[in-house]
């Protein structure tokens, strides 16, 4: 039977239910699994078999839709998180330790970038800010012998840069080092990082995949392409024995599974930001559509932007979908089907005006979410960025007016008329 296609996959993905089994993906909330003997536990906790014994290292419920989403993406193997800022956290630092470097795009999250930038230096990890857009030749300049990885957005959040994927995993590779992707607004329904080049995929579960601000969660994908133990000196904690483990070393142990045994082996056993099995649940339902959700709020999102390019009221909008945005081309190649239901816009009269809009919106909703069933706002500068300087709201490409407009699966003559009223009245 050939591979199913990525429909069915959403729908039916990784769980096949035997006679009398449940046809749903059941939850199994318990802490704990029952063994017969002392040695059958014992060889869970030396590595030297697959099993259940408690939930913090893994669970039948999590390891199913960490299976769907790996499927979806083209990776062999996954692993839930807590959140998509711990999915991004634990990429990095399963390969990075105090005294490593890494590079990455400047077209971050908020969140993402004071991670990087703040909390990860405290650690003693260093990154180099690039410009996504810039050219290979002054990409290559932030390289040191100590890089260990790449890491960039596929489209960025709120800034809606389209990543040039092939260009940074040939200099990743290059260098020696994965590349590391965050999939979370393309989705695998319209960008699968791994088939041009990207080593580890990761997601904020909480936006499109659950689609519905139902849950928080996060998903670190391995394509189990990258090769550890060709770059031996550089990846010690996977080419080396691991002492807290009877001296494994994960690359020759486990092969193409390395790097997602290592992550679940030692970050997810010491620092634990585990998903529970009712949020694994609750994400899987929205998995079951996204293949059908994902193209409305592409299709509703061309419309707004559309709407919005033609406004007088308007002075600048950032959607790839548009013939005259900088990262059409881009998209095209990427996301041929769309980008995401994202697009950002500033108003005529500037940062007052467009916070002036936001207030008076009735439909979309002022929160602090993006990418689910209901079209909601925020003004970055004042929310998610508001931690940033002026200087690196402009770095990461976020203007002080921009608005970051999520748009829904709802009706979209009743979103346009919704932003229309709210710039009559300004």
């Amino acid at each position: 039977m050939s591979q199913r296609r990525i429909e069915t996959q959403c729908v039916q993905g990784v769980y096949n239910p035997k006679k009398g089994e449940s046809r749903v993906i059941p939850i199994v909330q318990s802490t704990t699994f029952k063994y017969e003997t002392s040695d059958q536990m014992g060889k869970l906790f030396d590595l030297e078999e697959n099993g259940y014994f408690y939930t913090r290292l893994a669970n039948p419920t999590n390891d199913l839709v960490a299976g769907k989403i790996a499927e979806l993406e083209g990776g062999i193997a996954a692993m839930l998180t807590s959140s998509g800022q711990s999915a991004n956290f634990y990429a990095v630092f399963n390969i990075c330790e105090a005294g490593d470097h890494f590079v990455c795009s400047s077209a971050l999250y908020g969140g993402t970038f004071n991670l990087f930038e703040v909390t990860m230096k405290k650690l003693g990890i260093e990154c180099t800010v690039v410009d996504p857009d810039a050219s290979v030749e002054e990409i290559e300049k932030a390289f040191r012998p100590n890089t260990k990885c790449v890491f960039a957005e596929t489209i960025s959040n709120p800034s809606l840069v389209v990543l040039d994927i092939e260009k940074f995993a040939n200099l990743a590779h290059k260098h020696g080092v994965p590349l590391i992707v965050d999939n979370t607004f393309a989705t695998p329904i319209n960008c699968q990082p791994i088939k041009w080049g990207a080593d580890i995929v990761t997601h904020s579960t909480t936006k499109y995949m659950d689609g519905h601000a139902a849950t928080v969660g996060g998903c670190i994908v391995d394509s189990g392409n990258f090769d550890w133990l060709a770059h031996k000196e550089k990846f010690p904690g996977l080419t080396e024995p691991d002492e807290s483990y009877h001296g494994i070393v994960y690359a020759e142990k486990f092969g193409k599974m390395a790097y997602i045994q290592k992550a679940v082996a030692q970050l997810m056993r010491d620092l634990g930001s585990i998903q529970s099995p009712q949020n694994a649940f609750i994400l899987n339902l929205g998995l079951e559509t996204l293949h059908l959700r994902v193209p409305r709020h592409c299709e509703n999102a061309q419309k707004v932007a559309e709407y919005l390019a033609a406004n007088d009221k308007i002075a600048w909008v950032k959607y790839a979908g548009l013939p005259q945005d900088a990262h059409y081309e881009t998209a095209k190649k990427y996301c041929p089907n769309g980008t995401c239901g994202v697009l950002c816009f500033g108003l005529k009269g500037g940062r007052e005006k467009s916070i002036t809009f936001m207030d008076n919106l009735k439909l979309a909703a002022i929160v602090t979410h993006v990418a689910d069933a209901r079209t909601c706002v925020l003004h970055p500068a004042s929310h998610t960025h508001r931690q940033m300087t002026d200087e690196q709201l402009m770095e990461a490409g976020v203007q002080p007016d921009l608005i970051r407009f999520s748009v829904g699966i709802e009706n979209v003559q009743d979103i346009i008329e919704d932003i229309e009223q709210a710039l009559n009245a300004i």
